[in-house]
Parts: structure tokens; C-alpha cells; sequence
């Protein structure tokens, strides 16, 4: 069966609210005149009368008697016109690890406001990131909450960040920020994190301690250089192999191979305690040292991050450290209102970062005899 074609009047609305998101035409910019466009398209001017008017309907647009067509300017609680917040979220994932309890956080304190939340997922690809940023421009939003995707690789959608620049769209982004974009960000301090993660290590005695971290986002690459900070300035050596990186692509294969070829070293030579990148990995890597017929923390000391639901949910209950997921998400929509607020002007609000805070549970123990020497 073919595809049913829009109606031309739709089509052409689509195609200027594509100008609207990219910026091409910015608010109370003049659109070309309704013969223009009908000439360009090769429409009727009464198609274009019909989109003109939906979107000026819909608040995209508005009219000047004598003068034309313009852009409309975002209202300050969400789209032209309305008086409601409307704030799109864009993260990594929705259903899976931390980010539900993100989420919600975001959630509640937008329902106190009685303002609507529009939530989309790049499941931690670029290309689908793009996906989301162009659907959130088309929206006209009050104001974006983003969560960049393998942010240590570089920012390929900026574009669509200048954008909303452009278009005044205030934005915050969570966990991490591209190094490119100069927005309030709310994180942990990660390379604190790493640091205090090795450090918890070495004052139970432990001296072989490898590193397993995601270095595709810039999370994972603070983690690993607090990491290996710690080991410089306790005078710990990094034996060979003992520092794993991997890749979000790399995550269910790479960690678990290096930690199985590590545990088959002999007992003198193969490290006493790991830090996990996340608690996720952690919980994986349990299942290899219980294969390896090891145990935790009498033979191999863990350490995860984030306090995830996982942590508690093996039998071997994970040394982790905090992650504000649900005051993270509060704390967006606070600093993100506080944006709306001072459009236009005002100093740029500071970026929140939280403490990292140690949770000891069953996991992380003393070294043992052979591995404190």
C-alpha cells in the first residue's frame, strides 16, 4: 500500500517550522510574503494562507497588520501563547539503571509547578540525539533538560544547540556538559569520586587495585583520572593490564574478558580489589569472580558507583558511592526555572555539583596477607 501524502498546507507547515528549530528564521524575524512562499513551493496562495494560519494559531506565528508574518517569541513559561511550563528531557536511557529515578525527581517537581514534561531517549546514540533535539525545536519548549550523549566524545549536534540558543530556549544538561556548550550543568564530582574510591581501597591495606572504567563520557574519564591520582600520590604501582577502558558499544564483553584474564594471574600477581566504572558493571563482574571460584571481599574487594537498586540486590551487597538521582532531577527543574526567569539577562546561574559520598556495605574488605605486601 503506498504512503498517503500530507495535504500541501501541511507540508509546507512542517517545512516552516523547520526554519523556526534551525534558527534560520529567529523571533519577530520577518517570513517571506505569502507570493514568495507560493512561488518558491509552487502553491496556491490560499495553501499558504491555510499553513500561515494554523501555526499562527498554534503560536508559532503571529501577524502585523501592513507589515507581515513573524516569528513568535517563546513565552516564558513554554510555547507562545501559554501560560503552562513545558520542559523536554532528554537523556541517555528512560527505563533502565538510575535514570527512572531521575526522572521521576524531574516529574514531581514540574507537577508542583503544574507544568508538562516532554521525554525522549538517544539510547546513548549521536545520531538519535540529533532525533531528539530536532523534535524538542519543533515543540517551541519553555525550556530543555539534556543529558549529552557519550559527552567525551566530542558534540556533533552542536548545531542544534545553537539553535536553541538562538531561539533563547534555556537548557541545563545533567551529569555532564560538551566542552563546546557554556550551560549550567548538575554532576557528582566524579574525579573526587575516583579518588575516594582508590583511596577507601588502600587504607584497608589493598595494593594491586585495578580500574575499569567507560571512557565514551566524560563521567567515566574524571572517575578513572581521580582513580589514578589516587595511586600516584600513595606511591601504588599500576601493574599491566590493570587500567581497563571500554566503550558503551564494548560494555557486556571487554570488562569481563580483562577481569577474567586478571584473575587467572597467580595469586601474588593479580589484583586484590577493582573499582567499577558504575554499579552495573560491578554486579556483572561478580558473576566472573564467582566462576573464577573467588570470593568477595575475602579474596577480591568491589567498588561501584552510584547506588544503584542493583547494589542491594546480589547477595553480596556493593560499596558504593551516591548518585542524587531523584534531587538531581528536583534540582534541574529548579535551575531551569531560575533560566526562564532571567531571560534575556541576569548573571548565568553556577553549575551544581554534588559530593560524592561513600556507602559501605559487604563488598570492599581488607586486603588479603598475600595481597598486602
Amino acid at each position: 500500500m503506498k504512503e498517503r501524502l500530507q495535504p500541501k498546507y501541511r507540508q509546507l507547515k512542517e517545512e516552516i517550522v523547520s526554519w523556526i528549530a534551525a534558527a534560520r528564521f529567529k523571533p519577530h524575524d520577518k517570513l517571506p510574503s505569502e507570493n514568495e512562499i507560493a512561488s518558491r513551493f509552487g502553491m496556491s496562495r490560499q495553501t499558504v494562507r491555510q499553513a500561515l494560519g494554523d501555526l499562527e494559531a498554534e503560536g508559532w506565528l503571529y501577524r502585523t497588520q501592513g507589515k507581515g508574518t513573524f516569528v513568535a517569541e517563546t513565552a516564558e513559561g513554554g510555547r507562545a501563547g501559554s501560560s503552562a511550563l513545558t520542559v523536554g528531557l532528554v537523556t541517555t536511557y528512560i527505563s533502565d539503571y538510575i535514570f527512572p529515578t531521575i526522572v521521576r525527581g524531574v516529574e514531581s517537581a514540574l507537577r508542583l509547578q503544574g507544568a508538562r514534561l516532554v521525554l525522549a531517549s538517544t539510547d546513548n546514540e549521536k545520531a538519535k540525539e540529533r532525533e531528539c533535539l530536532e523534535s524538542m525545536l519543533r515543540q517551541q519548549l519553555g525550556g530543555l533538560i539534556v543529558e549529552p550523549t557519550k559527552s567525551a566524545e566530542g558534540n556533533p549536534n552542536l548545531d542544534l544547540f545553537l539553535a536553541l540558543e538562538a531561539r533563547k530556549t534555556p537548557f541545563v544538561m545533567l551529569n555532564e556538559r560538551y566542552s563546546d556548550l557554556d550551560v549550567p550543568c548538575l554532576k557528582v564530582d566524579d574525579e573526587l569520586g575516583g579518588f575516594r574510591a582508590a583511596e577507601h581501597l588502600a587504607k584497608l591495606g589493598h595494593r594491586r587495585i585495578a580500574g575499569l572504567f567507560k571512557t565514551d563520557d566524560f563521567q567515566g574519564v574524571y572517575r578513572m583520572r581521580g582513580f589514578l591520582r589516587c595511586l600516584r600520590e600513595r606511591q601504588l604501582a599500576l601493574a599491566p593490564g590493570f587500567l581497563v577502558r571500554y566503550t558503551t558499544e564494548e560494555k557486556t564483553s571487554k570488562p569481563e574478558l580483562a577481569l577474567a584474564a586478571l584473575l587467572d594471574l597467580e595469586p601474588g600477581d593479580r589484583p586484590t580489589a577493582i573499582v567499577c566504572y558504575n554499579d552495573e558493571l560491578a554486579v556483572r563482574l561478580l558473576d566472573v569472580v564467582r566462576r573464577k571460584g573467588l570470593a568477595v571481599p575475602a579474596e577480591l574487594s568491589v567498588v561501584g558507583f552510584d547506588n544503584a537498586s542493583l547494589a542491594t540486590a546480589t547477595e553480596v551487597k556493593l560499596t558504593t558511592f551516591e548518585h542524587p538521582k531523584t534531587a538531581m532531577g528536583e534540582d534541574a527543574v529548579a535551575l531551569l526555572t531560575e533560566l526562564v526567569n532571567r531571560r534575556g539577562g541576569g548573571r548565568q546561574p553556577e553549575d551544581i555539583v554534588y559530593e560524592p559520598k561513600l556507602i559501605e556495605r559487604e563488598s570492599a574488605g581488607p586486603a588479603p596477607v598475600s595481597g598486602a605486601k
